[in-house]
């Protein structure tokens, strides 16, 4: 396959090749029948990569364990080998009470929780296809009708499911699914790397909550969890799971294709060179996939792409939201070559099941070196040439990257960072377990040392009642209609168009204000519409449609209040620090821009009201002496901070598994908590997500990157790649990028 005209132009800032690499098989456990083996060889598997068998072992030893091997190496197979024996054969090699080797027939189950219920479906096919005839396998989610449901609870051996179809419907339900529950063997957590921040908060006591009541009927069910390779991969998926003891199989002894990794430099835009590689590449005869950003630059990247391509019916776009028979048509036009070129957003990445594109265009770094390398591991099919290219974004990370490439060839993916004892989620999950069973001071060994304290505030509060020493619901109603798995606090806005009434979109309640306030122009899948009325007590905006010839900027102001101090140390010739601080926040008004030249049009004034949350933050400050000798005013010193603070946020996911949207950032000339001028960077979710606090324990690497694309950006008073920031509350006024470089320069005290 050639791709030497992709790697000869100038816009390559950096390669990397992979060469040719066999595989490394072993035998099939000892355990698995004759019958198994022979149906696993007639589906294509004459024998296993030896890191299935470590992995179906140690599963089957009864340790729970996670695979951490790239995108295609076959982690399915290891974790489907003991659930076939146990679901099947009824072999287990384990007891929940001794973890004895036994051999029986009794009724064993399976569960199997993915992240959306496309993959679950494409999974409990792929089962199907491996198993035994008769397998009584079933996936389960919120489009399952009733007799679908009746079926999977009374008889299904193994369930694939999703975590909301768990929170929402089974475990509440607990009662009617004891049978399933009491026989539960192994629990399957697929894509785990994806629960991080908040959403992995609420599914690390999902998970809990369905072991307790797996406990609960008599089963100690193990644990098998799926993911990018990660550096704290046995942490991570101890908080994840609750347990102290997981065991990681990470080497890939699957065989690969060689394949070149290119760094690239848009000339053009970034829209635009990737519609031009992608129509090239599909030319080419080269079958294609490029990952972009959003659902309405995967649809413009795909039409662009057409308009240069010489045959543009192959080409076209995939999105989330599409309906099941449009994915299929998609996934037949790729295996049978119809369509050689793709533009998606990472909807695809867990929604059809694909794998070995010639090349892969990755349009803009996905915030995560575990995100980078699941969307590049679809390159590379029957041992031929693959490509895979990443096009640079206009933002520092980005640009960050381009300069440092063995960031991206060399560097381990992020540490997982998960906070499941966030209180806020904690909280609202020990009241749904108390509907479930009531909870007791045994349950610390679910929820975490944590507990017995949130019990007592929940007791005090009313949401609980203490009944010597065993905590209740009272309510009549659900306590898990009360949570939302993906937020905390208020349930999403609807976004209602006004003279159709048909529901456009969704916007959490805290983006609310920022998103769709009277005024704002709100994209919608290449439709626009303008804000007419915000109406948070009815949980809706209206808008209508219109085709403006400018986009709005919302302006905000904010403040923030240290309530505790977690910890401190040296940094430089001043000190870093972490803890809990009390954001406010509040939406004044907005700015109309022009979509061409993005130059102010007006400002309009608005009256909103003030939010509040307690979150974590990372901060640092700028010494009195160091100020003092600067000699600056205030006004210079604040500009020289916020422009500090905007690059800062925009590198923190070069060292955190975040991108920029996840965290937010306040910087002032004189704080009156420190009375000294102070640049925080904090979570963006009530109770923290751990972000800050890992830019904490990294501050001394992301602060000296900070400084360098300071000072190597090419640009002179400041630019997308360095200090202007898209989610700035104050319109990127009052930015220095000259003096934000010399202020942290003396901070770190780098020269």
């Amino acid at each position: 396959m050639g791709f030497d005209w992709v790697l000869a132009r100038d816009e390559v800032a950096a390669t990397r090749h992979r060469e040719r690499r066999p595989g490394t098989t072993a035998a099939w456990p000892q355990w698995l029948s004759a019958e198994a083996v022979d149906r696993l060889r007639e589906a294509g598997y004459p024998e296993p990569w030896r890191h299935q068998v470590e992995v179906a072992e140690s599963l089957f030893r009864g340790t729970h364990t996670a695979v951490c091997t790239p995108t295609g190496s076959g982690k399915t197979l290891g974790y489907l080998l003991p659930i076939i024996a146990a679901t099947t054969e009824g072999t287990v090699g384990f007891t929940p009470d001794t973890h004895r080797t036994m051999l029986t027939r009794a009724r064993h189950t399976a569960l199997y929780i993915s992240p959306t219920k496309a993959l679950a479906h494409d999974q409990a096919r792929a089962a199907a296809a491996l198993g035994p005839s008769g397998w009584r396998i079933s996936a389960l989610d919120g489009d399952s009708d009733a007799t679908e449901r009746a079926f999977a609870r009374d008889h299904a051996s193994f369930i694939l499911t999703n975590p909301d179809m768990l929170h929402y419907s089974v475990l509440p339900n607990h009662r009617r699914w004891s049978g399933f529950l009491g026989s539960l063997r192994y629990i399957v957590i697929d894509e785990a790397h994806r629960y991080q921040g908040l959403f992995g908060a609420h599914i690390a006591n999902v998970v809990r909550r369905l072991r307790r009541l797996a406990a609960a009927y008599g089963a100690e069910p193990v644990v098998a969890l799926s993911s990018a390779t990660a550096p704290n991969a046995a942490e991570f998926g101890g908080l994840l799971i609750g347990e102290d003891a997981v065991s990681v199989v990470a080497e890939d002894t699957s065989p690969a294709g060689p394949r070149t990794v290119a760094l690239w430099r848009p000339q053009q835009s970034l829209r635009s060179d990737t519609a031009e590689l992608l129509a090239g590449l599909s030319d080419d005869g080269c079958q294609t996939l490029a990952f972009v950003p959003s659902r309405l630059g995967a649809e413009l990247v795909s039409l662009q792409a057409q308009e240069l391509a010489h045959d543009p019916s192959r080409i076209a776009s995939y999105r989330g939201g599409y309906l099941a028979v449009d994915r299929r048509e998609l996934e037949a036009g790729l295996h049978d070559g119809r369509l050689r070129g793709l533009a998606s957003t990472n909807a695809l990445e867990l929604g059809v099941d694909i794998a070995g594109m010639d090349a892969v265009l990755v349009s803009g770094y996905p915030g995560k070196l575990s995100s980078f390398w699941q969307q590049a591991g679809r390159a590379g099919r029957r041992g031929q040439d693959a490509l895979v290219v990443l096009l640079a974004n206009d933002n520092p990370l980005d640009a960050y990257l381009m300069e440092h490439p063995e960031l991206v060839f060399d560097a381990p993916v992020e540490r997982a960072v998960l906070h499941p004892a966030n209180p806020r989620v904690l909280g609202l999950h020990l009241a749904a377990a108390a509907q479930e069973l009531p909870l007791t001071a045994d349950d610390v060994r679910w929820f975490g040392e944590t507990t017995p304290g949130a019990l007592a505030a929940l007791a005090t509060q009313g949401v609980l009642r203490d009944r010597g020493g065993r905590y209740f619901w009272t309510r009549h109603d659900r306590a898990v209609d009360f949570i939302d798995l993906r937020s905390v606090g208020q349930r999403p806005l609807d976004i209602v168009e006004r003279d159709t009434g048909r529901v456009v979109g969704i916007v959490d309640a805290e983006a609310a204000d920022r998103t769709v306030h009277p005024g704002a122009v709100y994209l919608h899948q290449g439709e626009s519409f303008v804000v007419d009325a915000l109406v948070p007590e009815e949980h809706h905006a209206l808008v209508v449609a219109a085709t403006p010839t400018y986009y709005t900027q919302p302006q905000a102001a904010f403040d923030i209040e240290i309530v505790r101090e977690t910890t401190h140390r040296p940094l430089g010739i001043t000190q870093v620090c972490t803890g809990d601080v009390r954001l406010a926040s509040q939406v004044h008004g907005y700015l109309r821009r022009d979509e061409v030249t993005h130059e102010v049009w007006d400002s309009t004034p608005l009256e909103l009201p003030l939010h509040r949350m307690v979150t974590q933050a990372v901060w640092w400050t700028v010494p009195a002496a160091l100020a003092a000798r600067l000699g600056w005013q205030p006004l210079e010193l604040g500009a020289a901070a916020h422009a500090m603070e905007h690059t800062a946020i925009g590198l923190l996911p070069a060292f955190a598994p975040c991108d920029r949207w996840d965290i937010g950032g306040v910087s002032t000339a004189l704080h009156p908590d420190t009375g000294l001028a102070t640049i925080f960077v904090h979570d963006g979710v009530e109770g923290g997500s751990g972000f800050a606090e890992r830019g904490y324990e990294v501050a001394e690497e992301w602060l000296a990157a900070t400084l360098e694309r300071l000072r190597r950006c090419r640009c002179e008073d400041g630019c997308p790649s360095c200090v202007v920031s898209p989610k700035c509350g104050n319109a990127n006024q009052v930015l220095n990028k000259a003096d934000a470089a010399e202020l942290l320069a003396l901070l770190l005290d780098s020269d």
